[in-house]
């Protein structure tokens, strides 16, 4: 299954920067960066296309960047492409100075395999280097899938699945303790596992901390994320966000890509949109024109089903855009849509 928040996370502490006030330690740290990417492509764990992101901020006001740049794309085998390149000149002409944190991120797509079934999720792991003025620096790695653990994030066994995925990523782990000179630190266990020195524990041997965790925690997440997006205040304009009833759904497209899933209930008054975790932060942001389109026609008067259909076969425009579309399907409840659109 794919989440939108780690379900682990792995940090290294690579040697202080001497200087780091020097225009050279931003470009280092892309180097540091370029590589880690590179060794998560040899290994297959990712496909080398993603989105990078450089923020230079004082650490007293971290909420205003002096210099930022989100989401560049870049491409398998490109070294983060010129605009990368020259976004980390930029911010080494702004200073790192004493007082100040630099920031280089990494979202990247993978690919893997469950049972012989090809997957791909746009976020499968993210990179963050962490470089202070004063010289310390922290690489942090995290993953956003359940294909090294031994149980999913529903309880059920798959042992087979981490025995394909597994053994890459502790690979991965050793030779980025080997690109930075440091030991690896497992983070925090997380609601979902508990990261080791060479990947996760076994959950068949420790069982899990929580009973269906992605359920219990994932589903409400991304709920809340999506609430987060929508403009306020919201309190009652919106049809119910959960239900026991069947629901029909259509996809929401970007393009070819399938974005998410656009349901309401048979039989009560409930609608939303369940965003596909694989698409990565599109997912989300794909679900919002049409979450304001079910409030709008909710606030006519319209029925939960009525305002589904309403927008059966609507498009936005633009290059963020996308299309509902006009073929209808039914899920026998919301939990097993929920969780299609997190494996698929």
């Amino acid at each position: 299954m794919i989440t939108s928040e780690p379900v682990g996370a792995w940090f290294w502490e690579p040697a202080p920067v001497a200087r780091a006030s020097e225009d050279g330690t931003p470009r280092a740290a892309l180097d540091l960066l370029t590589d880690v990417g590179d060794t998560l492509v040899a290994l297959g764990l990712v496909t080398g296309e993603g989105t990078a992101s450089i923020v230079l901020r004082e650490r007293r006001a971290v909420t205003v960047p002096r210099y930022e740049i989100r989401d560049v794309p870049v491409g398998p085998g490109d070294g983060f492409g010129p605009g990368v390149t020259d976004a980390v000149g930029r911010a080494a002409d702004v200073g790192l100075l004493p007082g100040r944190l630099l920031t280089l991120s990494l979202k990247q797509a993978g690919e893997w395999s469950e049972a012989g079934v090809g997957r791909r999720a746009e976020k499968r792991f993210s990179v963050r280097i962490d470089v202070w003025g004063e010289g310390a620096v922290v690489l942090a790695l995290a993953a956003y899938a359940d294909a090294w653990l031994t149980l999913d994030l529903r309880e059920r066994p798959q042992p087979e699945v981490a025995a394909e995925n597994a053994p890459r990523l502790a690979a991965a782990l050793r030779r980025i303790s080997e690109l930075t000179g440091s030991e690896v630190d497992p983070g925090d266990p997380t609601r979902h596992a508990r990261p080791t020195t060479v990947g996760f524990a076994d959950l068949l041997v420790e069982g899990a901390e929580y009973e269906d965790s992605w359920g219990t925690f994932e589903v409400p997440a991304r709920w809340k994320r999506l609430m987060g997006m929508l403009p306020a205040p919201s309190e009652g304009q919106d049809f119910a966000s959960t239900t026991d009833r069947p629901v029909r759904y259509a996809r929401v497209r970007r393009g070819e890509r399938v974005l998410g899933y656009l349901w309401a209930s048979v039989g009560d008054e409930a609608a939303g949109y369940e965003p596909r975790t694989a698409a990565g932060d599109a997912a989300f942001e794909a679900g919002v024109p049409w979450l304001l389109g079910l409030r709008a026609e909710r606030l006519r008067g319209a029925g939960a089903l009525r305002a589904w259909q309403g927008l059966l076969g609507g498009s936005h425009s633009g290059p963020e855009g996308s299309a509902v579309d006009t073929e209808e399907h039914e899920a026998a409840s919301l939990d097993a849509l929920a969780e299609r659109s997190a494996r698929y």
